[in-house]
């Protein structure tokens, strides 16, 4: 692999593979912080609804005018905050998944320019402490794609979310920890320990 063109690929990839391993970072810290509102949330949830459900009549409160009005009021407020705060930190999440998605086109538009001068044998040649071209780009569609995926399951999950529909925010925490535990097997951090001796390469 001494050949001009195919150390171009793998020093895009290198630099590639760095941009996925911050970006983990920031998507897990993100991720983090959503999970919390998402709890956040559908505890208000469960507030609404019992504030909804309660009749204070005959009771001690009954003596505190419009106090369902202003509980409720006060809810939704809280409500529209903790949603303020989750489009901000999927903003986050698709800042991330841009990130990794522009990497990932870069590279594979680099090797496509220089596919005429790498051969095949060049492509799927593996060295001690190199993989394959063929192997690290396949890594980076699957990493791409996980991505892609998990922002867009997260995104449409929070459209749902309506004032509406409180049934679903207050089930919403167990459908998020439902998709946590699908990304449980951690494919970023898999890729990174398979080329860590490859990122360590000069």
């Amino acid at each position: 692999m001494s050949q001009e063109p195919t150390l171009s690929v793998l020093n895009a990839l290198k630099n590639c593979f760095r941009v996925i391993e911050r970006q983990q970072h920031n998507w897990s810290n993100n991720l983090a912080e959503c999970t919390s509102l998402i709890i956040s949330l559908g505890n208000l949830g469960e507030q609404l609804q019992s504030c909804n459900k309660v009749d204070f009549k005959g009771t001690p409160l009954q003596d505190f005018p419009q106090l369902k009005q202003r509980l409720t009021y006060k809810l939704n407020q809280a409500l529209g905050v903790v949603l303020g705060k989750l489009a901000d930190k999927l903003s986050a999440l698709q800042v991330v998944r841009d990130s990794i998605s522009n990497q990932v086109v870069s590279v594979f538009q680099l090797y496509e320019n220089n596919s005429e001068k790498i051969s095949l044998s060049a492509s799927l040649r593996r060295l001690a402490v190199i993989p394959s071209l063929a192997d690290m780009l396949e890594w980076l569609q699957d990493i791409d794609r996980f991505y892609r995926n998990q922002y867009l399951k997260r995104k449409l999950m929070l459209q749902m979310v309506s004032p509406e529909n409180m049934s679903y925010i207050v089930e919403l925490p167990k459908l998020w920890k439902a998709l946590e535990r699908q990304q449980e097997h951690n494919l970023t951090q898999e890729t990174l320990m398979k080329i860590a001796f490859f990122m360590d390469s000069s």
